[in-house]
């Protein structure tokens, strides 16, 4: 352990699982206090279990739907209450939607993948700014995918998506430039996680690299001395 995340205050969203559960065990390992959002609460208390284990001093569980954008707002209230500040943002969880022509998807569909790819991160990013902005060094991070820039057939709603969360982020650290938060974008590429399971069956998850191996990468763009911002930064193996 060092000493660049000790006593600072990380979010994670998606933390119960695949990448977001990664980076919450491997942020709280370097010493920061986690607040892990999720939708399952049982698999929250696991990764708090996990996270004592190796000894740490727990997190912080907020079992949450994006889709709940009220809630979005009072957690911002909730963090400034406790903690007056937030030092990281990780915008983690997503959703695939339907691999299918656009002219077939349901609305329901589209609409789902609208409100927890782009309008929480919105919401979020509205709710927390005023803690980044009161933290010494705010960092905020958010997963993107290159499915962005492809235009993949059938990939479309995923691909829209996280399209217009890349020109949401972008625009956000345009306008942070001359503070102290900086925001960026991961693309983590193919990694052994349920949603690359399911957007692709037929692959085995054994060829594929665990979300462990891009903890690294996620520390040191949610670090205080991270001076990157506005970047798009793809995982390299």
């Amino acid at each position: 352990m060092n000493d660049a995340f000790k006593n600072r205050v990380v979010l994670v969203t998606g933390a119960s699982r695949g990448i977001g559960r990664a980076a919450a065990r491997a942020l709280a390992g370097e010493g920061a206090h986690v607040i892990a959002v999720a939708r399952t609460v049982g698999a929250l208390e696991e990764l708090d279990d996990e996270i004592k284990k190796a000894g740490g001093e727990g997190a912080t569980l907020v079992p949450l739907n994006l889709r709940d954008f009220d809630a979005l707002d009072r957690l911002g209230a909730l963090i400034n209450e406790r903690w007056g500040r937030l030092d990281g943002f990780f915008g983690n969880a997503g959703v695939l939607g339907e691999l299918t022509p656009l002219t077939h998807l349901e609305p329901k569909v589209w609409q789902e993948a609208i409100d927890v790819n782009v309008t929480a991160n919105w919401r979020l990013i509205r709710s927390l700014d005023p803690l980044l902005m009161r933290s010494d060094a705010g960092r905020a991070l958010f997963v993107t995918t290159g499915a962005a820039r492809k235009h993949t057939p059938f990939w479309g709603v995923y691909a829209i998506t996280k399209a217009a969360l890349e020109s949401l982020v972008l625009t956000y650290a345009a306008e942070c430039a001359t503070t102290n938060v900086k925001a960026n974008l991961l693309s983590p590429g193919p990694l052994r996680t349920r949603m690359r399971a399911k957007a692709m069956p037929g692959e085995d998850p054994q060829s594929l690299q665990p979300p462990e191996v891009i903890t690294p990468l996620i520390l040191e763009l949610l670090s205080p001395a991270c001076a990157k911002n506005g970047e798009l930064v793809a995982f390299s193996r």
